[in-house]
């Protein structure tokens, strides 16, 4: 018996050391991404959130939402610069994400989300942007243009969340963790070692069939992903999508303002037809528009992505009768 104790005293032992050193790891890690990836707009602060924000270019406005996981060098990626030539573009790091706080306890369902960009377009002065949303920033837009429909122009949607999904695609699966302790332990010790190690598997599903681009993990704000705030973050962000989205749904027939969406035929993680075609059902006004392409179009489409804004874009500027 005393032999067992022992073995099973020396087993915990080298088990909170390795957790130890996962830690000490992840926190040399995260202090080396944030050096080298260092914000690069202003702050605003709202009720809940302490925001991130870059604007370029003048006219009329134009707001970028990005998705789960995700950041606003997303769209600076490549459209920000190439929009801003026609409109005022606000790319915004959604709370938790990127270089933005949520503050302690703060609901990250749709519905707070949208209260949350409301406040921001109120504190920019934006009239009636036209609202870009990528992915889960797609559900957000339309719970902002469902629930503060006097705030919203129209909608361009990416690839976007408008239905409850039947399964989680498999890269999200940590982040649904029920403890909240156990996905905060994951985040500090296991999240950047199987990042590292499945990190072609995880973007095959994310961009595939399209490659990725060698700087995204730059350029495009990628590494940002790996530090475990973001991760408990984007958790948050899908815990409160998924009791918030069927509410939303029941709202779509109500929705007064345009709506376009672009979709990729292959996108792996959200499918066109169960969240573009299905969408269009129930809303009959919105235009879909479908390219060959996956999940990522506003970094590996930049060129369709744009286009897609500038035609959304102009179709606010239609006469109503249109």
């Amino acid at each position: 018996m005393n032999i067992l104790l022992a073995l099973i005293a020396v087993v915990v032992a080298l088990a909170a050391a390795l957790l130890v050193l996962l830690f000490l790891f992840t926190r040399q890690t995260v202090r080396k991404i944030e050096a080298g990836l260092p914000p690069t707009g202003h702050f605003v602060d709202v009720p809940g959130a302490r925001l991130h924000v870059i604007e370029q270019g003048q006219g009329q406005p134009v707001l970028l939402v990005h998705g789960l996981s995700g950041q606003l060098a997303n769209f600076a990626y490549g459209m920000v610069e190439p929009l801003a030539r026609d409109f005022r573009v606000v790319a915004v790091d959604r709370p938790a994400a990127g270089w933005s706080t949520r503050a302690p306890g703060a609901p990250a369902d749709l519905r707070a989300q949208a209260d949350t960009l409301t406040a921001l377009i109120d504190r920019l002065g934006l009239e009636k942007p036209l609202v870009v949303g990528h992915s889960l920033g797609g559900a957000i837009a339309l719970a902002l243009a469902a629930y503060h429909p006097e705030r919203v122009g129209g909608l361009a949607l990416i690839a976007p969340l408008t239905h409850p999904p039947e399964e989680i695609s498999p890269v999200f699966k940590a982040m649904t963790i029920p403890s909240a302790a156990v996905r905060k332990l994951i985040a500090w010790t296991l999240l950047i070692p199987m990042s590292i190690r499945n990190r072609e598997q995880v973007m095959d599903i994310v961009f595939g069939p399209d490659a990725v681009p060698a700087d995204f993990p730059v350029r495009g704000g990628g590494l940002l992903a790996l530090r475990p705030g973001h991760f408990l973050g984007a958790s948050e962000d899908l815990i409160g999508a998924a009791h918030s989205l069927p509410p939303l749904v029941a709202q779509y027939g109500d929705l007064r303002v345009p709506v376009s969406i672009l979709f990729g035929r292959e996108d792996r993680i959200l499918d066109y037809r169960k969240n573009g075609e299905a969408f269009v059902a129930r809303v009959p006004a919105a235009r879909l528009t479908l390219v060959t392409g996956g999940h990522m179009l506003p970094v590996t489409a930049i060129d369709a992505s744009v286009d897609f804004v500038r035609n959304a874009a102009a179709r606010l500027r239609e006469p109503a009768t249109a």
